[in-house]
């Protein structure tokens, strides 16, 4: 019998493989000073790209008023307990309820963490008799709350509708057996690729099939749509979804998220969702300062604007330059190179050390061997003198790339050329 810690200490996951390498610099990176588009890194400035702060509303000087004003009146601990128990509040109902009509629903609930929060609707919303069906590229909270499903879980091929249909098929013929219901779930914007979920397209199969859709607009909420209600505003097809979910991490620079829905299936969550049951009240400056938020990104369509000012110069300055930015439809910005993930690791320092550019670096499996995304978050905060030195030192680090300036045969190598102290 092997002794549980010493498996552990000794197991290479697929993330933890490359801690004694990664961490501190690649993985578990320290930005310093205020949050924006220039930040401090190793005690160098340098132009941030990996903040999802896409309004610019993280140092928004009436956001941080707000939470100042807050904190001081209310402190973190109010209110205390379970919103079950002692933790409810006349703001944390005025919060979901304006949230829910922003994004054209009858009513919302707050969640204390997005990750969770879907992790736990997915959880409440089905039992055994049911089937989910899920986007193969769907978020790992969504795959996470899908493996608590006792029931039958079917994927479809990322944005496939003839894969989705034939799915429906299988699944309706599942639930004819068992009683039960299905559930499709997929994202509004999806957070790597920065491609939009064909909501329409799903919301059409209705047509044809009896399932109820679940979306994910964490990266779409406050970014897309005319008002900037999300990705099914901006497809038309928000009547369509009929659980829609988003966090407050992205658009809203805060911690926390909300679902929203018909009135009785948010009665049936609050009494269901058991990370909420057992879980403390979102915390009053929390709360507060997330309605100064949402006020703000109603009534400032501004920021919505300066963000996709800087998204276009973005992207559209990197293709002009050749780039492959994939099947982008968001402010989502990968750019994808081709290299193995030394190289990668090697250009991102180089980055960082040489250039002054701060952005994150995606290996496989989320992209396929051999390829290199770095993934840009342009902000409402960026000015265009950033991107225009982002876009030129990318053109360097690609030369370099292409001529072979990357290649190391040893990880540590990189940390030696760069300068790079690792504390493992």
């Amino acid at each position: 019998m092997a002794d549980l810690f010493e498996k552990i200490v000794n197991r290479r996951t697929p993330l933890g493989q490359f801690q004694d390498f990664a961490h501190g610099y690649f993985s578990f990176p320290e930005l310093e000073g205020e949050i924006g588009p220039e930040m401090y890194f190793h005690g160098k400035k340098v132009i941030v790209w990996s903040v999802n702060s896409y309004l610019g509303l993280a140092n928004h000087p009436e956001i941080r008023k707000a939470d100042a004003e807050a904190a001081k009146q209310w402190g973190l601990a109010y209110p205390m307990g379970s919103r079950m128990m002692t933790g409810e509040t006349k703001y944390h109902r005025q919060l979901e309820q304006d949230l829910a009509e922003f994004v054209g629903k009858e009513t919302g609930y707050l969640l204390n963490y997005g990750y969770q929060g879907m992790v736990s609707i997915i959880d409440a919303l089905l039992d055994r008799h049911d089937v989910v069906v899920l986007d193969s590229e769907a978020h790992a909270c969504i795959y996470d709350g899908s493996r608590l499903h006792f029931g039958r879980r079917l994927t479809f091929e990322h944005n496939n509708m003839e894969s989705l249909a034939k799915q429906l098929e299988t699944a309706t013929n599942i639930v004819s057996r068992t009683g039960g219901g299905i559930l499709v779930v997929t994202e509004g914007v999806f957070g790597m690729a920065g491609d939009l979920g064909k909501l329409d397209k799903i919301v059409e199969l209705k047509n044809k099939y009896q399932f109820r859709l679940l979306v994910d607009d964490a990266h779409g909420f406050g970014t897309m749509g005319k008002t900037g209600a999300g990705t099914g505003e901006h497809l038309g097809a928000q009547d369509g979804v009929d659980v829609y979910f988003a966090t407050f991490a992205k658009s809203m620079a805060a911690i926390g998220a909300f679902v929203a829905s018909d009135k009785q299936i948010i009665r049936y969550l609050r009494y269901t969702m058991r990370s909420q049951i057992f879980a403390k009240s979102l915390p009053m400056p929390i709360v507060i300062g997330a309605i100064k938020r949402l006020e703000l990104l109603k009534t400032r369509p501004e920021l919505r604007e300066k963000l996709w000012t800087i998204a276009n110069a973005l992207q559209n300055g990197l293709r002009k330059d050749g780039f492959d930015l994939g099947r982008t439809e968001s402010a989502v910005t990968p750019v994808h190179l081709k290299g193995n993930p030394y190289e990668a690791a090697a250009l991102i320092a180089d980055l960082r050390e040489n250039y002054g550019i701060f952005c994150s670096g995606v290996l496989y499996p989320v992209v396929p061997k051999g390829v290199v995304m770095l993934r840009l978050i342009p902000t409402a905060a960026h000015e265009l003198k950033h991107v225009e030195k982002t876009i030129e030192a990318f053109k360097d680090i690609r030369e370099k790339l292409e001529k072979g300036y990357y290649r190391f045969d040893d990880p540590m190598e990189i940390l030696r050329k760069y300068h790079i102290h690792i504390e493992l």
